[in-house]
């Protein structure tokens, strides 16, 4: 079928995407979710993930998007393989286009496409990615408890996860490539005055290495005056250099920051009937279980603005939203 009406269309699979999906689909609304490149999102390349409520031991990330993606199946949400490659919001309903010419309309949609940890280009990135090297220290510091850690960045990002690190790890060596710091003056200062915490200036990773298990255990600095290289005894390696969120498609179309995440009142973007969830809209927090809240929120809200319309919506205090999401490279 070429051309689709659907009440809610959800574009991206990762935690916000699926609880929408959850809650569109438990109100009956036969919610659609275009999956995108990465089905299930960041937490597919995870290991274990011990944040999770209800998970007293843990659950692989993995694991954790495929249960999330059968329960919203569950109840009645279609999955589509695809990418968006063009939306029009001008006039209603909206209309989507998808790779391979499908076009479906929509009522209502939740925008859920996240945003893309920065990497530093390293083949061994993504190898060790949960091995040892990961994008966020909140999800995975407790697992180096009295180990020895390097944060790779300069802002405040870098510095804030440097000192929750060395609440938790043997030692922190942040790694600049300049010899000044980008965070605010109260973040260099604490983390300055930390003991755990030591700076390796104009310095690189020039690769990130692994031990004969496959897990990291140091990882090799250039530095970037001198040329040297030298080898740093670490058992995890975290990058923090930044996030990009997926929201390309959305330029001129939906009001977005100089850093590009989509803005919301709550989660409703500037055009009426078009909400935002997850970490496409979230650069301060984002965690796995702050994505599924909004998610549960813009479905709320979506369904509420299926029930009153635009007008209504807006004069109502009850939550109302419609979900749609998009996955992009």
């Amino acid at each position: 079928m070429s051309d689709d009406l659907r009440n809610v269309v959800i574009i991206g699979s990762g935690p916000a995407g699926l609880t929408a999906a959850l809650y569109t689909a438990r109100a009956n609304l036969q919610p659609l979710v275009i999956e995108g490149l990465q089905p299930g999102g960041q937490l597919t390349i995870t290991t274990m993930v011990e944040n999770w409520p209800g998970h007293r031991d843990g659950v692989m990330g993995p694991q954790l998007m495929t249960d999330m993606r059968a329960q919203a199946e569950h109840f009645g949400t279609e999955f589509l393989s695809g990418l968006v490659e063009r939306v029009d919001f001008s006039s209603r309903p909206f209309t989507l286009t998808l790779d391979g010419g499908r076009v479906i309309r929509a009522r209502t949609v939740v925008v859920a496409t996240g945003a893309t940890a920065k990497l530093l280009g390293l083949p061994s990135e993504m190898q060790l990615m949960g091995r040892g090297v990961s994008t966020c220290a909140t999800c995975d510091g407790f697992f180096f408890r009295n180990r020895p850690v390097a944060i790779v960045g300069g802002g405040d990002t870098a510095l804030e996860e440097a000192i929750y690190l060395s609440k938790l790890a043997s030692h922190v060596t942040v790694i600049h490539r300049r010899d000044t710091l980008r965070a605010s003056k109260i973040m260099q200062d604490k983390a300055l005055a930390n003991p755990k915490i030591s700076f390796r200036w104009n310095t690189a990773v020039d690769e990130i290495l692994a031990d004969e298990r496959g897990d990291v255990n140091s990882a090799r600095l250039r530095n970037l005056q001198t040329g040297e290289l030298d080898v740093l005894p670490v058992d995890g390696v975290f990058v923090a250099i930044g996030h990009t969120p997926n929201t390309g498609l959305f330029k001129g179309v939906l009001d977005m920051d100089e850093g590009g995440y989509l803005i919301t009142t709550g989660t409703r973007t500037n055009i009426p009937g078009v909400f935002a969830a997850g970490d496409v809209q979230d650069q301060v927090y984002r965690q796995a279980i702050t994505s599924a809240g909004t998610g549960c929120m813009a479905a709320m809200d979506a369904e509420r603005w299926l029930e009153l319309g635009d007008a209504e919506f807006h004069h109502s205090e009850a939550p109302a939203s419609v979900v749609v999401a998009t996955l992009q490279a």
